[in-house]
């Protein structure tokens, strides 16, 4: 009853998408007035690709944003060094920006095609992956359907499963068997993520830990960071990255209640960049000077806000300041990655709603580096006291540098993970040069 109830389930969740299917384009159109989507590339999310298919192996990976998309950059780097294709999907135009500056030419990108039937069929048609590695916890059933109908190995790497998401999953475990049974490999960030998986059906399943901690350092224009750092010369800073609503007004308050006794330069960097004309007209309202990365403003002594409102750039920010508070933690839920601050040097602070990065922090804190605030008095003291005491401030950072050093080793349990489906394409990859020379 139950496997018939799944086919049923998933069954109609394919016909309602049919039904649908007209629909989609002006509400693609919507997006895209909204600046959501790519009005350019608007039809490569209904499977049309926008570039030829190279002869050879090809690998699909998929990285739903940005976050995903930096952790399989090493990823992607090993299977080119392989000289295997490698197709990247991203979902969001912030995503396609990185993949452009990071990889460059190095990879084939195109918008991932909607869930629906008619564009993932046009879509695994046109570029016959010989395998799929999807990031985290990205699990569209039409996709996964497809590709294990065509006998396509699918693989989620630095795989998370979220207390909600497995809440969700464990309300419907037909459904969620039937999809996880078509899944050839699952490598998990946690033993905790790797029990979920192995709950809802998937197998094999092996942790790795975060890929996350191995991706390469954010980077930085170094002739930007120079003359910033000019510009601000010994004067004391902290950033609110990753922010979400709220969170922004959250740091312009803790900017004003700590002014006038620190002088201190607030970094603010969305998570969403076009929402930066929106938050600039509100710190203006609270009578606060804004200078605006886009803009190539000046950080003159006035200035109270830097917005950080560009794409790509936190290794500039985060290079500026020594505090980082990292959100949708605070007024949202989730979390967002503490890595990279730890990474370069800052002191982390975060509300506690961080259940998609449970383990980091959990691990973070428990080394010193990372504090946990419950609301916006809080920030303001926990910033207060990491801007006016030094060594509190770099017992912070040393915990952290050396916590990020102690999880390193995801990319290596990853990739020999990965190597009984790789390695067969590495050697065809490498095989076919001289084939078509002797041909």
């Amino acid at each position: 009853m139950s496997s018939r109830f799944a086919r049923f389930a998933l069954g109609s969740y394919t016909l309602a998408g049919r039904a649908l299917y007209p629909l989609i384009g002006p509400y693609l159109s919507y997006r895209a007035a909204k600046g959501k989507e790519d009005r350019a590339r608007r039809m490569e999310r209904f499977g049309f690709a926008s570039v030829e298919r190279p002869a050879g192996p090809l690998i699909w990976f998929h990285a739903a944003s940005v976050g995903e998309t930096n952790a399989v950059i090493p990823l992607i780097r090993e299977m080119r060094r392989r000289d295997i294709w490698v197709l990247l999907t991203t979902g969001t135009i912030t995503s396609a920006h990185l993949a452009e500056t990071r990889l460059g030419g190095d990879v084939i990108h195109q918008y991932v095609p909607l869930d629906l039937k008619p564009a993932v069929c046009r879509f695994l048609d046109y570029w016959q992956p010989d395998v799929a590695i999807i990031a985290e916890s990205e699990i569209w059933p039409v996709t996964i359907l497809q590709l294990g109908a065509r006998h396509i190995p699918q693989i989620l790497v630095n795989a998370r499963m979220s207390d909600k998401s497995f809440a969700s999953w464990s309300r419907r475990p037909s459904i969620a068997e039937a999809l996880f049974d078509n899944l050839a490999l699952v490598i998990a960030q946690s033993e905790a993520d790797a029990e979920r998986f192995r709950d809802l059906g998937a197998l094999p399943v092996m942790t790795s830990g975060n890929l996350k901690v191995d991706t390469d350092v954010p980077p930085h224009d170094p002739a930007a960071l120079a003359a910033y750092r000019a510009q601000l010369g010994d004067r004391k800073t902290w950033a609110a990255i990753s922010t979400f609503e709220g969170e922004e007004m959250a740091a312009a308050t803790v900017h004003q209640a700590l002014k006038e006794r620190n002088g201190q330069l607030t970094i603010v960097v969305p998570r969403h960049p076009e929402r930066s004309d929106q938050l600039e007209a509100q710190f203006k309202e609270k009578g606060l000077v804004v200078a605006r990365r886009t803009r190539g403003d000046a950080l003159t002594p006035d200035v109270d806000i830097f917005l950080g409102d560009t794409i790509g750039e936190m290794g500039l920010y985060l290079r500026l300041t020594e505090v980082a508070f990292v959100g949708r933690s605070m007024f949202a839920e989730g979390g967002q990655n503490p890595l990279e601050p730890a990474v370069l040097g800052c002191a982390v602070l975060s509300g506690g709603h961080v259940q998609n990065f449970r383990d980091t922090y959990q691990r973070l804190a428990r080394n010193g580096s990372a504090r946990m605030v419950r609301d916006t008095e809080m920030l303001a003291k926990a910033v207060h006291y990491l801007l006016c005491n030094d060594s509190a401030r770099q017992a912070m950072i040393k915990a952290g540098a050396e916590t990020v050093q102690e999880m390193r080793g995801a990319l290596v349990a990853t990739i020999k993970g990965l190597e009984p489906y790789i390695n067969p394409l590495t050697v065809k990859a490498r095989l076919l040069p001289r084939l078509a020379a002797r041909g």
